[in-house]
C-alpha cells in the first residue's frame, strides 16, 4: 500500500517472551515501522521487564500455575482502551485467540474496524498443559473457541498449508491467505573460528536442535534416534538450544540412554548468540509434527545447515525431500538412518546445505511483509465497500 497505515497489533505472545509467535510478531512490527507505518502493539506485561517503546502498550497480567511463563491479562483495561479510542486505526491485526486476542476482537468490533488474525499454532495440540481439566474436554473447548474466534474476523493469515487445513477441519470458512513467516538473513561468520570458540575439533559432528523442550516436540523420538546415531558415529554429539517444562524428562532419558557426556543442554540462547550456535553445527535435526511451519528449520537452512526433519505438520512443508533436506518417517530407525546418511557424506551435507539456503531466500521478512500489506489493503477495501453499502 502506498499510504502509511495505522495498525493495532494484539498478541498474548510478545517479546521478551521467546517463542515462534513472539519472534514473528516482532519481525512484522519492526519491518512495518521501518516502512513508515504507524504500529501500536498491545500485549501483556512480563515480570521484571520494563517497556521502553512508546508504541508498545502493556496490559496488567499475572502468571497462573499451569501456564508458567505466559502471563494472563487482568483488568482494569481503562487506560489501554482510552489509548485505543484516541488512535484512528485503519486495521486491527491479532496473533492469538486468547485474552489479548479477544480484547483486540472486541475492540475492533465495537469500533467498527476491519480485523485480520494470524493463526500461528495448532492450539489443541497443547491441551496437556491444562492439567486441572481432562485433555479431551480441553481439546473440545479449544476446537469450539477456534471456530468461534476465527469465524468472526474478516480474514485469516496462516503460515502453512497444514495450519490452513487445521482451520478448515474446525469448520472455519473465513477467507484466508497462506503467508510463511519470514526469517532474517544471517550475517557471514567464520566457521572455523566459531568451532574453535566452542572447543570443537575438525572431526566433531554437532547435531543441533532448537526449540522449546516440551512434550509436543517429539523429543523422545529425537533423543532415541540420536543415541542410535552415536553408536555408529562416536564423534557425534547433540546440542539442544532452548528450554522448557520437559527438560527434566529429557535429562532423565539422556541418562537412561547413556549418552549424557555427548549431549549439551544449552538452555535459552540470546538472539545475538543464536547465529554462533547454528554456525558451529553440522546437522540440524527436528522431530516435531505439531508445528505450523517450523521457523527454526528455516533459520537452520539460512545458516547453511543441512536438515533432517520428521514428516508431518508444517515444518516438513519447508523440505523438498532429497533436494534441500531429508524427511524421515515418525520412526526411530528411519530417523536415525536419515541422519547417518547425511553425516556419512561431506558432499551430501554440502549439497543439501546449499540448496536449503537458496530455497529459503524468498522467505525473507520483507517478502512476508509485502504480502501482509496486500492482505491489509484487500481487507480494508472490502470492509469500506460493505460500510458504504450499509450507509447510503
Amino acid at each position: 500500500m502506498s499510504m502509511p497505515l495505522r495498525i493495532a497489533v494484539f498478541s498474548d505472545s510478545a517479546l521478551p517472551l521467546i517463542n515462534g509467535v513472539s519472534v514473528s510478531v516482532a519481525a512484522l512490527i519492526q519491518e512495518l515501522r521501518d516502512r513508515g507505518h504507524d504500529v501500536d502493539l498491545y500485549a501483556n506485561r512480563f515480570p521484571g521487564f520494563v517497556e521502553t517503546h512508546p508504541n508498545n502498550i502493556r496490559f496488567n497480567a499475572v502468571e497462573i500455575p499451569f501456564w508458567r511463563g505466559y502471563p494472563v491479562t487482568m483488568p482494569p483495561l481503562g487506560a489501554q482502551l482510552k489509548r485505543f479510542r484516541a488512535r484512528p486505526y485503519d486495521i486491527v491485526h491479532t496473533h492469538t485467540p486468547f485474552p489479548v486476542g479477544m480484547i483486540g476482537l472486541r475492540w475492533a468490533e465495537s469500533h467498527e474496524l476491519p480485523i485480520v488474525s494470524t493463526y500461528h499454532t495448532l492450539y489443541d495440540r497443547y491441551s496437556h498443559y491444562v492439567k486441572i481439566l481432562p485433555p479431551r474436554f480441553v481439546r473440545y473447548r479449544i476446537a469450539r473457541h477456534t471456530n468461534y474466534y476465527y469465524s468472526r474476523v474478516n480474514h485469516v493469515i496462516t503460515p502453512s498449508e497444514a495450519s490452513l487445513k487445521w482451520l478448515r477441519r474446525h469448520d472455519v470458512q473465513t477467507s484466508a491467505t497462506i503467508i510463511p513467516t519470514g526469517s532474517p538473513l544471517p550475517k557471514p561468520q567464520n566457521r572455523e573460528e566459531l568451532r574453535a570458540k566452542f572447543g570443537l575439533n575438525s572431526t566433531d559432528l554437532v547435531l543441533l536442535y532448537a526449540g522449546r523442550l516440551a512434550p509436543e516436540k517429539n523429543l523422545r523420538l529425537l533423543l532415541e534416534a540420536v543415541s542410535d546415531v552415536m553408536r555408529e558415529r562416536p564423534e557425534a554429539q547433540l546440542w539442544l538450544m532452548g528450554d522448557g517444562p520437559y527438560r527434566g524428562a529429557c535429562e532423565d532419558l539422556v541418562d537412561q540412554l547413556k549418552i549424557r557426556s555427548r549431549v549439551k543442554f544449552l538452555g535459552f540462547v540470546s538472539q545475538t548468540s543464536v547465529g554462533e550456535v547454528y554456525g558451529a553445527g553440522d546437522l540440524f535435526v527436528f522431530a516435531s509434527i505439531t508445528e505450523t511451519q517450523g521457523l527454526v528449520v528455516q533459520e537452520a537452512m539460512l545458516h547453511r545447515l543441512p536438515v533432517v526433519v520428521v514428516s508431518g505438520g508444517g515444518a516438513s512443508e519447508t523440505i523438498v525431500d532429497g533436494h534441500n533436506g531429508l524427511m524421515a518417517r515418525n520412526d526411530r530407525m528411519d530417523f536415525c538412518q536419515k541422519m547417518i546418511e547425511v553425516l556419512s557424506s561431506n558432499e551430501s551435507r554440502d549439497r543439501l546445505a546449499e540448496a536449503g539456503f537458496h530455497s529459503q531466500l524468498p522467505r525473507s521478512i520483507p517478502a512476508m511483509v509485502d504480502r501482509v500489506l496486500q492482505v491489509y489493503g484487500q481487507v480494508i477495501s472490502e470492509f469500506r465497500s460493505k460500510e458504504a453499502k450499509l450507509d447510503p
